[in-house]
């Protein structure tokens, strides 16, 4: 963690926002309800609040003009931390709060860095989940090298808001064009510059021309494009928007498809405009006549959370042992959950509400054992749920006059035809309503009245072994607490005991958590015997035992010991079930500890659509890699599904190794509710921080090219790309929320195959030697899980043939290239010659896999291979070759077809392609 003793402390509130979290609108052409919020770890200073209303006023105006008078912001709200001075200017959220942020200004991701950029993990044309901008950078450092504010974040919106990607690539920062020369990758190619190596040592600074590498042929690692001040060209602002005379996106006639940008990749080499001119936003407005009003703010403070307990105690719930469940939830929360400084109150309600406690503030241990003493010992009565949350609203309104940001947990097992009756009165309040279901009936009401105040909404089987009320109850965290007062779960667990009467495992805390260490113990008949031992083999005493709720827990003074900590219960009944749930805090506020967020890329889906499972492990904002994740999705009769979820970028997961981990879910075996868990661990050695920049971050200009001669700008902080910082052990678990599935067939009439295999987004090509080698990562039989039946591959001399007419293009003979199973790497080589083309320069090549159902998957990402070598630029110097090492490709798939050499013939610039492909697979 050494890394991390020089950072300022960041607070990740929460990263991994559940699905459609955001609460953007699209009304008459303006956008409201955005939220931009301040982190609590930036410093008190006004000016960043003045300087996030000139961004958004100016991007208001750029974005209006960019989008052909269709689009500007109308409304923002900007959440001030609690940690600020009070000013009469600030007003107290209603459902916004941290969790929902569309816009953060935090410190940068790595040190030096205060690249704006946007976080996604989602395909071309869906949304992103925040725009990250840093203190420094809205206060005025850097404007040289990223451009105005105002502008910026019209290039970030776009990526937030209609999925596009950048028109440049720090990854392939060039590349050989038709022209048969090297250009730099941009879009449009009429935004015109320079290629140099600029070199400043100890206070002097050198110029050259750039040198191409032996290898690649291309331009050298240290080449850079320097961009000339003045232009006329007006495309695009996904390349660089700090030009002045850029306005306009890149559309079809101006876009650049020979670039090897990621909007290329990604958006299949459609323009930027084209992707926004398909989104619904764009369909779904006319241009304005007249020009927007500015856009309108609103300063709102966070304030001390209030939070009431709503449990339901009708008769259903003295079924299945659901009243003690709750209540073992309820102590779990109130015990270790809820922060310190929160007010809390408590209702119970049947056919009728009754307020238990009024809102006390959470002070020490007295205040919680008082809540824990008020929770419900029998169940009776019907079920009125909007009595319960009336009555919720009374009990916050002893408190404050105004129910602003209050939080309703409501828990219920059944449903209430009369609860639709409270939903205006709940979309009035300004209170967000936490929903858990628990059992197989989840009233759709109170779905609705969860999502539409920014709730949690969680569904726990009867199961007890599956600790979904618990983990539900556990996620209940504030979302707008800093994170070192966040609870975090390590492990959450639990089995159905026959024979053998042992559950024996291990419990690891790492060096970024120890505080406030907390283990629960749930049995369903008898008191377990318990055993905990940590690091150093001492036992652990004087759990506290409650036979009456069936639980046991034990709170480790001051920072628990780092390492593996062993478990031993053994069950007294026969069947048994018995769970353990453990969480600790940070063990030091200066050092972030590490984290898991979940969630469902949709909360509601229909038959037989995949949903895809998302999880991201960071340390601070920095991504965790190499970690062991797996997912457990349960219905709501119980039936759980196990997927182990990957950061490899082929299959859901859209770029590897950012951190964040997916899988495709088709599983489903029934229509309601279904629950999302994740573990995840890290090994010793095997899980590690990445050091890289973030993804779609702003283009760093590296400097202008003014009247013939360079002014730089100043440089980036170097980083080691490479570098990786090597974790301890470490485990994690979460709740992902819940999601409802309709429009399930009965189990007899479902089909055997209903899915293709997933699309191949990683396809590869480089030439080496007389052979194109292309490597992918292999997809399945069903999305990324089994085996394909067989590939096929086609190439064409033109990007829009093979990507419009991929089944009339030229097919490569793949008699023996069996797929291998779902994500193992594939490499394939091929030799090419006899079909001669003279104006040939690049082969594109693209694939098809096929099931054993003969459905096709999409057609994949389109690989190219350039046939020339690049025409010297007049100004470059002799080149000094630098070698690259090029992959040897696995010889058992060398086979592809029977062709003869590829013929090279280089006469001054023009390069003579033999090839002859088979027809026929």
């Amino acid at each position: 963690m050494w890394l991390f003793r020089s950072f300022v402390f960041l607070l990740v509130l929460c990263l991994l926002h559940r699905s459609n979290s955001s609460f953007i609108r699209l009304n008459n052409n303006g956008f409201e309800d955005i939220i931009i919020v301040i982190d609590p770890s930036v410093p008190e200073d006004e000016k960043i609040i003045e300087q996030i209303q000139d961004m958004v006023t100016t991007a208001s105006t750029y974005l209006f003009e960019a989008t052909e008078r269709r689009f500007f912001f109308k409304n923002v709200s900007i959440l001030i931390p609690e940690n600020w001075k009070e000013n009469h200017r600030y007003k107290r959220p209603k459902h916004e709060n941290y969790e929902h942020a569309d816009v953060i200004v935090a410190p940068p991701t790595l040190p030096g860095r205060d690249e704006p950029y946007t976080k996604r993990f989602t395909e071309c044309g869906e949304k992103g989940e925040h725009i990250h901008f840093t203190p420094d950078f809205l206060l005025g450092k850097n404007q040289n090298e990223y451009g105005p504010p105002g502008r910026l974040f019209v290039h970030e919106w776009a990526h937030l808001r209609w999925g596009v990607f950048d028109e440049y690539n720090e990854d392939e920062p060039f590349y050989r064009a038709k022209s048969k020369k090297i250009e730099a990758t941009r879009c449009s190619t009429g935004i015109s510059g320079i290629n140099r190596v600029y070199k400043c040592q100890g206070g002097s600074c050198i110029t050259r021309t750039c040198r191409t590498d032996s290898k690649t042929k291309l331009y050298e690692k240290d080449c850079q494009f320097f961009p000339d001040k003045v232009q006329t060209e007006k495309a695009s602002i996904m390349f660089t928007q700090s030009i002045d005379s850029v306005v306009e996106f890149c559309n079809e006639k101006t876009h650049n498809q020979e670039a090897p940008s990621l909007q290329n990749k990604k958006c299949n080499f459609r323009s930027t405009w084209e992707v926004i001119s398909s989104s619904e936003d764009f369909n779904n407005t006319i241009p304005m006549v007249t020009p927007p009003p500015p856009p309108v703010f609103s300063l709102l403070k966070i304030n001390q959370r209030i939070v009431c307990l709503v449990l339901d105690k009708s008769e259903s719930m003295a079924s299945y042992d659901r009243l003690n469940q709750m209540n073992q939830a309820a102590k779990y929360f109130l015990l270790q959950i809820v922060e310190n400084g929160s007010w809390v109150g408590m209702v119970h309600f049947d056919s009728t509400a009754t307020i238990v406690n009024k809102p006390i503030q959470i002070i020490s241990s007295d205040e919680r054992n008082t809540l824990l003493a008020r929770l419900p010992t029998y169940a009776w009565g019907g079920t009125s749920i909007c009595s319960g949350i009336k009555s919720a609203f009374q009990v916050i309104g002893e408190l404050s006059p105004h129910l602003d940001g209050s939080e309703v947990v409501l828990l219920t097992d059944g449903e209430d035809y009369t609860a639709s009756s409270c939903i205006d009165e709940v979309k009035r309040s300004g209170a967000i309503v936490h929903f858990i279901a628990f059992g197989t009936a989840a009233d759709k009401a109170v779905i609705e009245m969860s999502k539409i105040t920014g709730g949690h909404h969680f569904y726990a089987s009867d199961k007890a072994q599956n600790n979904g009320l618990i983990d539900a109850f556990g996620d209940l965290t504030s979302g707008n607490t800093e994170l070192s007062q966040k609870s975090l779960q390590l492990e959450s667990k639990g089995l159905t005991l026959n024979s053998n009467p042992w559950m024996n495992d291990t419990v690891i805390i790492d060096s970024t958590v120890g505080k406030d260490t907390f283990f629960l113990i749930t049995w369903n008949s008898l008191p377990p015997s318990i055993s905990l031992w940590d690091p150093n083999g001492t036992i652990m005493e004087n759990f506290t035992v409650d036979k009456t709720s069936k639980m046991a827990y034990l709170s480790i003074p001051g920072t628990a010991k780092v390492g593996t900590w062993a478990y031993s219960l053994q069950a007294k009944a026969n069947p048994e079930t018995l769970t353990i749930t453990v969480t600790s805090r940070a063990a030091n506020s200066s050092v972030p500890p590490i984290t898991l967020n979940a969630k469902m890329n949709k909360d509601i889906n229909s038959f037989p659509s995949p949903m895809i499972v998302y999880a991201e492990i960071l340390q601070g904002f920095v991504p965790v890699l190499g970690a062991n994740v797996t997912a457990v999705i349960e219905s709501q009769s119980g039936h759980t599904e196990v997927l182990e979820l990957l950061d490899n970028g082929a299959g859901a997961d859209s770029f590897k190794n950012d951190g964040v981990y997916s899988r495709y879910f088709t599983a489903y075996t029934e229509n309601g509710s279904y629950s999302l868990k994740v573990r995840a661990h890290g090994g010793a050695n095997t899980a590690r921080l990445s050091l890289q920049p973030p993804l779609n971050r702003a283009a760093y200009i590296p400097g202008w090219v003014v009247n013939g001669e360079i002014e730089a700008n100043s440089p980036r902080p170097e980083i080691d790309e490479d570098t990786q910082t090597t974790l301890e052990d470490f485990s994690r678990t979460v709740s992902g929320g819940a999601f409802v599935v309709s429009q399930v067939p009965h189990p007899e009439y479902l089909l055997d195959d209903l899915h293709p295999p997933s699309q191949i987004t990683d396809l590869d090509a480089t030439l080496q030697e007389d052979e194109i080698i292309l490597t992918w990562t292999a997809p399945g039989d069903n999305f990324d899980v089994g085996k394909a039946q067989h590939y096929i591959i086609k190439i064409s001399g033109s990007i829009l043939d093979l990507r419009d007419s991929f089944d009339d293009a030229l097919q490569v003979n793949t008699t023996d290239l069996s797929p291998k199973e779902a994500n193992s790497k594939e490499i394939f080589a091929f030799k090419a010659g006899n079909i001669s083309e003279e104006n040939a320069t690049h082969i594109f090549i693209a694939i098809k896999s096929i099931d054993k159902s003969n459905l096709a998957s999409k057609v994949s990402n389109i690989a190219q291979v350039a046939l020339f070598i690049p025409q010297e630029n007049l100004d470059d110097i002799s080149p000094t070759p630098t070698p690259t090492p090029t992959p040897t490709p696995d010889k058992s798939h060398n086979s592809g077809v029977n062709i003869s050499t590829l013929v090279l013939s280089v006469i001054g610039s023009v390069v003579i392609v033999n090839i002859i492909l088979s027809t026929t697979i």
